[in-house]
């Protein structure tokens, strides 16, 4: 979102900027009283909808190419499930992952789940990063 708010304050699009830094202060918000332990949980119900208006948001600032560079991660925790569910069908129930998505196959794996979590952060800015200086440089059409 902090990404899709730096273009959308590029297009000079300004309510777009001022919901996606909106939404960002909220998630560090929930990140702030979210420090292991966990007194929160988010869950399907806060995720879908906050994936759903990245998606919005990249096709009202016309860069809906770029999502799945800035969004990578959710894209690979989405891909996993689909693998794991097509093995199964097709694979007469053998499984690719332990567990899907792969942050779950991930932690079964034996990483403890700040591991898991850091290393999505640290991609995630990453990729969030390289899909802002893409759309800078002007290699985004």
């Amino acid at each position: 979102f902090s990404s899709y708010a730096f273009i959308a304050f590029m297009q000079e699009r300004f309510d777009l900027a001022a919901l996606c830094f909106l939404i960002v202060g909220a998630l560090l918000a929930f990140l702030w009283f979210n420090i292991p332990p966990a007194r929160f949980f988010m869950s399907d119900t806060g995720t879908m909808p906050l994936t759903i208006g990245l998606a919005v948001v990249a096709f009202l600032t016309n860069t809906v190419l770029l999502l799945p560079i800035i969004a990578f991660p959710l894209v690979v925790s989405i891909g996993s499930v689909v693998l794991q569910l097509t093995s199964k069908k097709f694979r007469g129930g053998k499984k690719i992952l332990i567990a899907a998505p792969l942050h779950n196959h991930l932690q079964l794996a034996g990483w403890p789940g700040p591991k898991v979590t850091m290393r999505y952060w640290v991609i995630t800015f990453m990729c969030s990063t390289v899909g802002l200086v893409i759309f800078l440089t002007g290699g985004y059409l």
